[in-house]
C-alpha cells in the first residue's frame, strides 16, 4: 500500500480515488486487426500473423528482426532493443499480435518496435479501446490500467449537479461518462475523443469548471465573512483629489467611486484594477492610500521590479506629500543602515505609505497599523507573496491588485471569479495611439537612420534588445554588445544603457538623465517593460520582436506615445518566422487594443502560461478549454450559485473530488 501510494504522489494525485480522474491521454485501437496488405505508412494498426524467421543480425549494435505472415503479405518487425524474453516470444511458429506504425523499409514495410503480444489461434480481440495514461518514471501502463480498474470499481460517485442543471445541459451522469471515457467501446471516434467533443466529455469538463466556480465563490464567501477596518474618511483623498494638475477622466472617476465605497465598509476589499498601458491606474492607487491614510491606517505598495517601484515612488511622493502624507521607499538595493532606518520607522507609525519591491514581506517589515495594500502587476508575484503582505496586518487590510494585462472575459470568470473586478477603459486626452511598423533584420541600416533623424527632431528612443531564453548573462551581454554598436552608429549622440543586474542607484541615474533629454538613445533590456514614463521618448525598436510574447510586447510598446507628438514601434524580426511568431506580430501589428490583445493572447497560449504565477496553488484547468468550452463556464457558474444555495453538502462533496484539498490559496 505504501508503494502504491509513492506512485499515486509521482503523479500529483494525493488519494486512491483521484486515479477516477486520471484520463487518458490517448487510446490505442487493439479491437481490430489489418491485414498487412492494406497496412498504410504513418497510420497506427494492429495486425496478426505467424512467425516464419526470428534472428539477430548486425555486430556491434544488434538488431532483432521478425518476419510476420498473414493470409495476405508478410511484414517485418524489427527491434534495436531487446530481452531474451522478447526473443522467445517472437519464436518461429508463434502467433503474434503487433501494434505500432508502418513504414517504408529497404525490404519492404517494417513496424520498428511494435507493442507484441502472443495468442492463439481464435483468441477474442479486446471490446474496448486501450487507454495510455499521463505516467511518470518506474509506471507502467499496465500498473496504471489496473489502478484505474480498481478505482473505477469501487468508486461510490453521486451526482452533485443539480437535476435542472443536468437537464438543461443533457448531461450524462458522472460515473458513466467516466467509465466511457477511461474504456471507450469498439467503433469510438479517436479523432472526437481527443477534441473532447462527446457527450462523456462534456460532462467532465462541466464538473471541473463546476469545481472551479465552487471554490472560488467559497472564497469569495469566507472573504465576505471576515471583518476589515473601514477607511471612510475621504478628506484627504479629496484634497489630494483637487491638488491633481489634471481633471480624473471617466472612467477613472466610476472606478474610484468604486474603490472608495469598498475601502470605508467594514468588509475587506478584494478588487483588481485593469487598464491598458498608460490608462492612469496608478493615480487611483494613490487616491485609494490617501483615503487610507486619512482614515488613519498605513499603506504599502509592492511593484515586481525595481525599476517599476521607483517610478511608482516619483509619481506618488509628490502627488501625496502635497497633502501632508509621509512616503518612504524599501527595496533590496538600499544599504542595511537606511532599510534598518525605514523599517523602524514604518513599526512606528511614522510612514503612511511604504512603496517597494518583495522587500517588504520581509519577516523584519511590521507595519504599525496596515490597513490597505497595493500589488501591482500582482500576475507577477506568487500566491505566497501576496499572502505574506495581507499577513503584515493583524486585521484584514483591503487589498487592491493592479494590472495591465487585461483579462479576457473568459479567463475572468474562470480564474478571477472571487475579485471584484473594475475596469479602466479610456485614455487620458491627448494621448495618441502608437503607429506599429514591421521591419525584416536585413533592415537595420535604415532603421539607424531613422533613429538619427528623431533625435535629431528633439526626439528621444528607446532600442530594446532581444531577450536570450534562459540566460540572464546572455541578455546582459547582448545589451552591452548593441550599446556600443549603436554607439559607434550614431556617434556623436549620447546612447545609455539599464539592465536588471544594475543597481537601484544606477538605473535610477540612468533613467533620471534619460527623462531629462541628456540620454538620446536609451538601449535596455525589459526592465523597462512596465512603468516608465517619458514623454519626449517618441520611438521605440524592439530588435528580434518574434523572441517576446504578446503580453510583453504590448507592454514595450506602451512605453512610448505617452507625450503629444506621433510615436512609433518598430517591430525588428529575423526571417524565417514561426507560424506563432508570425502570428503574434500580425496582432501587434492590427491592433492596440489590450483587451483584444489578451484574447488573442489567450488562444496562442492558454492559460497557464497567461497566468504566470498567480497558479501557484489555483489548479490549472485540466480539461476544459476556456476558448472551447466558453458556454460552460457560463453554465457551470451559475450551477455553483445554486448548488452552494440549496446543497451545500453536495458542493462539498464535489470539491472533495475534484481539488482535494488544493484550495489552500485559491483566493488569495
Amino acid at each position: 500500500m505504501a508503494d502504491q501510494s509513492a506512485k499515486l504522489r509521482k503523479l500529483g494525485i494525493e488519494r486512491e480515488d483521484g486515479l477516477v480522474l486520471h484520463l487518458p491521454l490517448r487510446y490505442e485501437d487493439l479491437t481490430r486487426v489489418t491485414p498487412i496488405r492494406e497496412l498504410r505508412a504513418g497510420e497506427l494498426a494492429q495486425v496478426e500473423g505467424e512467425v516464419v524467421r526470428s534472428e539477430v543480425s548486425g555486430r556491434g549494435r544488434r538488431t532483432l528482426v521478425v518476419e510476420l505472415r498473414d493470409a495476405s503479405a508478410t511484414l517485418t518487425l524489427r527491434f534495436f532493443h531487446f530481452y531474451p524474453s522478447q526473443r522467445a516470444q517472437l519464436a518461429p511458429g508463434n502467433r503474434v499480435r503487433a501494434w505500432g506504425e508502418p513504414r517504408g523499409g529497404l525490404f519492404g514495410t517494417e513496424i520498428v518496435h511494435p507493442q507484441i503480444r502472443v495468442v492463439r489461434p481464435g483468441e477474442p480481440l479486446p471490446q474496448r479501446l486501450t487507454p495510455v495514461y499521463p505516467a511518470a518514471a518506474g509506471i507502467g501502463q499496465a500498473w496504471l490500467r489496473a489502478a484505474v480498474r480498481r478505482a473505477l470499481d469501487v468508486a461510490d460517485w453521486d451526482d452533485a449537479v443539480p437535476a435542472a442543471c443536468s437537464a438543461a445541459l443533457g448531461l450524462m451522469a458522472p460515473l458513466a461518462a467516466l467509465r466511457l471515457l477511461h474504456e471507450p467501446p469498439a467503433g469510438a471516434d479517436l479523432e472526437s475523443l481527443q477534441q473532447r467533443t462527446p457527450p462523456a466529455w462534456q460532462r467532465v469538463i462541466f464538473d471541473e469548471l463546476l469545481a472551479q466556480q465552487l471554490s472560488l465563490r467559497r472564497a469569495r464567501e469566507e472573504r465576505a465573512a471576515r471583518s476589515a477596518r473601514p477607511l471612510a474618511n475621504t478628506a484627504l483623498a479629496d484634497r489630494l483629489r483637487a491638488a491633481l494638475p489634471f481633471t480624473l477622466t471617466g472612467a477613472q472617476q466610476r472606478v474610484w467611486r468604486e474603490i472608495g465605497a469598498e475601502l470605508a465598509a467594514n468588509r475587506p476589499m478584494n478588487r483588481l484594477l485593469q487598464g491598458d498601458v498608460g490608462s492612469g491606474k496608478t493615480v487611483v492607487a494613490a487616491l485609494a492610500a490617501s483615503q487610507a491614510i486619512g482614515s488613519g491606517a498605513q499603506a504599502a505598495l509592492m511593484a515586481p521590479t525595481e525599476i517599476l517601484a521607483e517610478q511608482h515612488l516619483v509619481k506618488l511622493r509628490p502627488w501625496l506629500e502635497r497633502v501632508g502624507a509621509r512616503v518612504a521607499w524599501l527595496a533590496s538595493s538600499l544599504k542595511q543602515a537606511e532599510k534598518r532606518k525605514v523599517r523602524a520607522a514604518v513599526a512606528a507609525g511614522e510612514v503612511d505609505l511604504l512603496v517597494g519591491t518583495h522587500a517588504l514581506i520581509e519577516q523584519s517589515v511590521e507595519f504599525e497599523r496596515l490597513g490597505l495594500a497595493i500589488v501591482d502587476e500582482q500576475h507577477r508575484f506568487g500566491v505566497a507573496q501576496r499572502l505574506a503582505l495581507r499577513a503584515k496586518s493583524d486585521e484584514q487590510p483591503h487589498q487592491l491588485m493592479m494590472s495591465a494585462t487585461p483579462i479576457p472575459r473568459t479567463l475572468a470568470m474562470s480564474y478571477y471569479a472571487d475579485l471584484d473586478v473594475s475596469v479602466i477603459d479610456e485614455l487620458p486626452p491627448g494621448r495618441r495611439p502608437v503607429v506599429t511598423k514591421l521591419l525584416a533584420e536585413s533592415r537595420r541600416d535604415e532603421l539607424v537612420g531613422r533613429v538619427r533623424a528623431a533625435v535629431a527632431s528633439g526626439r528621444q528612443a528607446y532600442w530594446v534588445c532581444p531577450l536570450v531564453e534562459e540566460s540572464e548573462a546572455l541578455d546582459l551581454q547582448n545589451a552591452i554588445d548593441t550599446r556600443s554598436r549603436l554607439s559607434q552608429e550614431l556617434a556623436p549622440l549620447s546612447v545609455g544603457l539599464v539592465h536588471g543586474r544594475l543597481s537601484g542607484a544606477d538605473k535610477q541615474s540612468v533613467m533620471e538623465q534619460f527623462t531629462r533629454g541628456a540620454i538620446d538613445v536609451l538601449v535596455a533590456t525589459t526592465v523597462i517593460e512596465v512603468g516608465v514614463d517619458v514623454s519626449n521618448a517618441s520611438l521605440m525598436v524592439i530588435e528580434h520582436a518574434e523572441r517576446f510574447g504578446l503580453a510583453q510586447l504590448h507592454q514595450l510598446r506602451g512605453r512610448v506615445g505617452r507625450g503629444v507628438d506621433d510615436s512609433v514601434c518598430v517591430l525588428m524580426y529575423r526571417a524565417p518566422l514561426s507560424d506563432t511568431a508570425r502570428e503574434r506580430l500580425r496582432v501587434m501589428y492590427e491592433t492596440t487594443d489590450g483587451f483584444e490583445i489578451a484574447r488573442r493572447d489567450l488562444a496562442l497560449r492558454g492559460p497557464g502560461e497567461f497566468l504566470g504565477a498567480r497558479q501557484s496553488g489555483v489548479p490549472l484547468l485540466r480539461f476544459a478549454d476556456l476558448e472551447r468550452d466558453a458556454a460552460l463556464v457560463d453554465a457551470a457558474r451559475d450551477c455553483a450559485q445554486r448548488l452552494m444555495r440549496e446543497d451545500p453538502q453536495a458542493a462539498h462533496r464535489h470539491l472533495q473530488r475534484w481539488l482535494a484539498g488544493r484550495e489552500a490559496y485559491i483566493g488569495a
